[in-house]
């Protein structure tokens, strides 16, 4: 099992919007068990979304998907207003 974590760094008062729109995304995406979360200590307006799939080749079929998948585009539009940087963490379950 993999587990696939994107994540961002929220302009400043824009954290709680990101996240609500990026749980709507994943939603619309039928995304498998995934979840938002928000700092509590660290880096400052931090939203991360972590979601798990079996293996890379799962992994990349699930990118190509969301770059045609109309619903999960139209959730996400203008997000990238919303964070200054991200970054993406892959790590497979010990």
């Amino acid at each position: 099992m993999i587990v696939v974590r994107n994540c961002f760094v929220a302009r400043p008062g824009q954290a709680s919007r990101l996240a609500v729109q990026i749980k709507g995304a994943a939603a619309a995406s039928s995304m498998p068990r995934y979840r938002v979360l928000t700092d509590l200590t660290g880096e400052f307006n931090r939203v991360v979304l972590e979601y798990e799939v079996e293996n890379i080749t799962e992994f990349e079929a699930r990118m190509k998907e969301y770059m045609t998948n109309e619903a999960f585009r139209e959730k996400m539009k203008g997000y990238t207003d919303l964070w200054l940087t991200g970054s993406r963490e892959i790590m497979q379950v010990a």
